[in-house]
């Protein structure tokens, strides 16, 4: 195996099948953030959501997606322009994987692409001696998806991190209180009566934790992007406080946990 490979499976503690595979996951992860940098992506864009946290602000919880923005809106961007250096770049480090964009029938302003590989290949290249007899069915495939959006919403700022593993690059992403403001965006919208996503409530916790401010002019252009406030309206903290307060009121079933969630509301924001 790469060399580059082995050192940085060396920080994680691997106890089971699951653990090898969402650390070749999120070494693959990274691999894909540097072939972008190589590609000229982050000139155009930035990186945000669970992952971009997990990895620059060390959040304890696998993220399965790369989340990216444009900085500036361009509906004719072309995400596979991006594809040959990126392949060229997972092909240095031995591994055997192709990228795909997927085509939506609807107008969508986000793209999104797939990169695949036979999982048991990649668990034995990471992993030799790996037992395949059970627990991973034939033909089953390793899956990093990436999104981007191509119209997001105003007044994001953003910071430059510089990063060497695999090996060094810079990358582009939201700063911490733009983060925020799109997981705020994501617990007062996303639809918990069709599938709840606790990852939402654990993220928001660990941004209380660490202090967080939120952008509030970029929180607003989300909301009002989903329909879910008034364009004409200024967004305070105390009208935020009152949204989330009714949103734990009628979303979170257990009473304990909800008056947890808000005396740490009240106390951070």
């Amino acid at each position: 195996m790469n060399s580059t490979l082995d050192e940085m499976l060396k920080k994680y503690a691997i106890k089971t099948l699951d653990d090898k595979k969402n650390a070749i996951k999120e070494i693959i992860q990274e691999i894909v953030l540097c072939g972008l940098y190589r590609a000229g992506f982050f000139e155009k864009a930035a990186f945000y959501g669970g992952t971009a946290l997990r990895i620059f602000y060390d959040l304890d919880r696998f993220s399965e997606d790369l989340d990216f923005s444009l900085i500036q809106p361009d509906l004719d961007f072309d995400l596979s322009q991006y594809f040959p250096v990126l392949q060229k770049e997972i092909e240095s480090f031995g591994l055997n994987m192709r990228i795909e964009e997927k085509i939506k029938k609807n107008d969508s302003h986000i793209k999104s692409a797939f990169l695949k590989g036979d999982t048991k290949e990649h668990l034995l290249y990471f992993f030799k001696g790996t037992d395949l007899s059970t627990g991973i069915p034939s033909g089953d495939l390793l899956k990093i998806k990436f999104e981007i959006d191509i119209n997001p919403p105003e007044y994001a700022k953003f910071e430059h991190r510089f990063v060497v593993r695999p090996v060094p690059y810079s990358i582009t992403l939201y700063d911490l209180e733009s983060l925020f403001a799109g997981k705020i965006h994501a617990v007062l919208c996303r639809g918990w009566k069709d599938r709840i996503k606790g990852r939402d409530l654990y993220d928001y916790v660990f941004y209380l934790q660490k202090g967080a401010k939120v952008n509030l002019p970029h929180l607003k252009a989300r909301l009002v992007e989903s329909q879910a406030f008034n364009e004409d309206d200024d967004l305070t903290i105390e009208k935020l406080k009152a949204l989330l307060s009714e949103k734990f009121k009628y979303t979170l079933s257990i009473s304990l946990f909800c008056f947890v969630i808000s005396s740490v509301l009240w106390l951070i924001l």
